[in-house]
């Protein structure tokens, strides 16, 4: 099974790809995303450690943590930020470590993808296999931003610069999938990544 990193800059269409690989290939898909917020659940690892930083502030109506509220603590106070960081990363990769375990150990997937904004910034190079960049034209991302999470166009902006640039992610990454609108087109770049694999795949089984 190969561990393959999804990553891209935020609207990118990052989703939109993992439904497709669903399709096209036996495999587990995982978004960092959702680790996150699974770690951050009443009884998971990062729970009360977080409310000890954040305070009870932080919490929701249901006692748990509201997300919203945390990211305004952390913009408000960019201190707390690695504080957060240093007890969220750590669980979260474990979990995925974990999940990479069971899926070897079950032996009904031939990939794993995992996806993050973050992938690179975070350092998990070091526990992929390889790393595909998902890009998408800066309008194309914008006019994703607005029309699915109302965002105005400085907050675009400044989440555009908080990221990785696009040679950056080029320079990480070994396969670059064109996600501008053309799911057929982004299809056939998958099947043609996918179809690569294989023949690696095949190559080294053949190899004495």
């Amino acid at each position: 099974m190969k561990l393959i990193g999804i990553t891209g800059g935020v609207g990118a269409g990052k989703t939109e790809v993992l439904g497709l690989l669903k399709e096209l290939c036996r495999c587990r898909v995982l978004p960092a995303d959702e680790v996150g917020n699974e770690v951050k659940l009443p009884g998971q690892p990062c729970y009360e450690r977080l409310v000890e930083l954040l305070g009870r502030q932080v919490l929701a109506a249901d006692g748990t943590i509201d997300k919203k509220k945390m990211a305004g603590m952390i913009f408000s106070d960019p201190s707390l930020l690695d504080r957060v960081n240093n007890i969220i990363h750590p669980e979260v990769k474990r979990y995925i470590l974990e999940q990479v375990a069971s899926e070897r150990k079950k032996g009904e997937a031939d990939y794993f993808f995992l996806e993050a904004a973050l992938l690179i910034e975070c350092g998990y190079e070091a526990i992929l296999d390889e790393l595909w960049y998902v890009h998408a034209d800066e309008s194309v991302r914008t006019a994703r931003l607005k029309e699915s999470r109302g965002y105005s166009d400085e907050k675009i902006r400044q989440i555009f610069e908080s990221q990785l640039s696009e040679a950056d992610f080029r320079a990480h990454c070994s396969v670059v999938i064109e996600n501008n609108g053309d799911l057929l087109e982004t299809r056939r770049q998958l099947l043609a990544a996918l179809r690569k694999e294989e023949a690696c795949r095949n190559g080294r089984n053949m190899a004495y």
